[in-house]
C-alpha cells in the first residue's frame, strides 16, 4: 500500500508547472523505486496463499499487470485531445486506488512464513540452488525481450503504417497486442496446472524468439495478418513469465520465497534498461524493421540456461 501510494505522487509530480530535468529524473527514479515494492511484494502474497497451484494465481496477478502496462495506450486513445496530463492523472490515481484495495481487502496469506532476521548471504544461497538458478537464467532471457517488446510496439506499428501507407489507430493497437497477454497469462496457469509450469514457460519463450527472428518478414504481410500475428505475439512474449515466478518461487526454501521473488526481479528488469537501450540506440541506426532480431538474444540465452542437464 505504502509503495503504490508513494509510487504514485510521484508520478503526479510530472504535472508540476515549470518542473526541471533534475525534478522530472528524481521523479521518475522514484515512480520506479516504489514499483518494485509493489509487483515483487505481490507475487510473494500470492505464494502466501497457494501452496498448490500458484502458477494459475500467479497467472492471474501477471495478467492483471499486463493490462495495467497497456492501460495508458488506451487511456490517450480515449482521451479527445491526446492530452499526456490524462493518462498521468489517471495512472497516479489508479496506483493509489490499488494500494488502498490491498490494505482493506488482502491480509496476509495462511502460509506465510516471516523472517526473523536480515540474511545478506542470502543471494548466494538461493543462486546455489539448482533449480533456482536455472529458473533465474529463463526469466532474464524472457524480460530481455518483454519490456524493450512492449515499449517497441507503437514503433513497430509506426514503421509498418509509414512503409505501407495507410492509416490504423496505433494507440488503440498499442494496447491490444499488449493487453492480450492478459489472456494469454490465464490460460498459461491453467494450462500449468496439466503440463507443469517448465513446460509453459519454455514453449512461450521458444514461440516468442522465433517471432523476433522472423520479425523483419512481419512487415511483408498484409494489415490483418501483421495485426493478428502481432497479437499473438503478444500473447507469447508475457505467458511465461508468470511460469517462471512460480519455478523461483517453487525452488526457494518457503521463508525466502519473497526475498528470491524480489532479487530475480530486480535483477530482470535491470536487464530490460540494457535491451531498452540498445533497440533505442539502433533506431536511428539501421532499418527499423530488423530491430526486433535483437530481442531474440534473450529467449536463446534463457532457453539455454534453463534446459535439463
Amino acid at each position: 500500500m505504502i509503495s503504490a501510494i508513494l509510487g504514485g505522487l510521484c508520478n503526479i509530480v510530472l504535472l508540476i508547472p515549470n518542473i526541471t530535468v533534475l525534478n522530472v529524473l528524481t521523479a521518475r527514479f522514484g515512480t520506479g523505486f516504489f514499483l518494485a515494492g509493489i509487483y515483487p511484494v505481490g507475487m510473494k502474497i500470492a505464494s502466501d496463499y497457494y501452496k498448490d497451484g500458484l502458477g494459475k494465481a500467479l497467472g492471474y496477478l501477471v495478467g492483471a499487470l499486463v493490462l495495467g502496462t497497456a492501460l495508458p495506450h488506451l487511456l490517450k486513445e480515449l482521451s479527445w485531445n491526446s492530452d499526456y496530463k490524462v493518462v498521468i492523472q489517471s495512472t497516479s490515481i489508479l496506483a493509489c486506488i490499488g494500494g488502498i484495495l490491498i490494505f482493506l481487502f488482502v491480509p496476509n496469506g495462511p502460509y506465510r512464513k516471516p523472517v526473523s532476521r536480515l540474511q545478506l548471504g542470502v543471494v548466494t544461497q538461493l543462486f546455489g540452488i539448482i533449480s533456482f538458478r536455472k529458473a533465474a537464467l529463463g526469466y532474464f532471457g524472457h524480460m530481455w525481450e518483454l519490456y524493450a517488446f512492449w515499449g517497441f510496439v507503437p514503433i513497430l506499428l509506426k514503421t509498418y503504417v509509414e512503409q505501407h501507407r495507410i492509416g490504423i489507430p496505433i494507440s488503440f493497437w498499442s494496447f491490444f497486442i499488449i493487453g492480450i497477454g492478459f489472456f494469454s497469462c490465464i490460460l498459461g496457469g491453467y494450462i500449468s496446472l496439466k503440463t507443469g509450469s517448465r513446460k509453459v514457460a519454455r514453449y512461450s519463450l521458444i514461440i516468442s524468439g522465433i517471432f523476433c527472428l522472423f520479425s523483419p518478414l512481419l512487415f511483408q504481410l498484409q494489415m490483418e495478418v501483421f495485426l493478428a500475428l502481432l497479437c499473438v505475439w503478444g500473447m507469447v512474449v508475457i505467458s511465461d513469465s508468470p511460469q517462471f515466478s512460480t519455478l523461483v518461487a517453487a525452488a526457494a526454501p518457503a521463508e525466502l520465497r519473497g526475498t528470491g521473488l524480489t532479487i530475480v526481479n530486480c535483477i530482470g528488469f535491470a536487464i530490460t534498461i540494457i535491451s531498452i537501450q540498445l533497440l533505442s540506440y539502433l533506431t536511428d541506426k539501421i532499418d527499423p524493421t530488423y530491430l526486433f532480431l535483437f530481442l531474440a538474444i534473450g529467449p536463446i540465452l534463457g532457453l539455454y540456461n534453463s534446459r535439463k542437464q
